[in-house]
């Protein structure tokens, strides 16, 4: 099963958005200026679907194939 986690992270901060602080457990707190709102990153995504969900949060026209 494919690891998304560093090519989220790699692709949000391309496109601006900045990570503000730790969540709860292995969760981070990102901020997104395309869609002006915090999102939430797992640190362990394996699944394309959460991947894609994340793009979508922070506004982001990129989907995983």
């Amino acid at each position: 099963m494919a690891e998304y986690e560093k090519k989220v992270r790699k692709l949000l901060m391309k496109y601006g958005c900045f990570f503000m602080r730790h969540g709860k457990g292995d969760h981070d707190i990102w901020f997104s200026p395309v869609s002006n709102r915090e999102i939430v990153v797992d640190g362990k995504i394996k699944s394309r679907f959460t991947a894609n969900e994340i793009m979508k949060q922070a506004g982001l026209d990129f989907r995983f194939r």
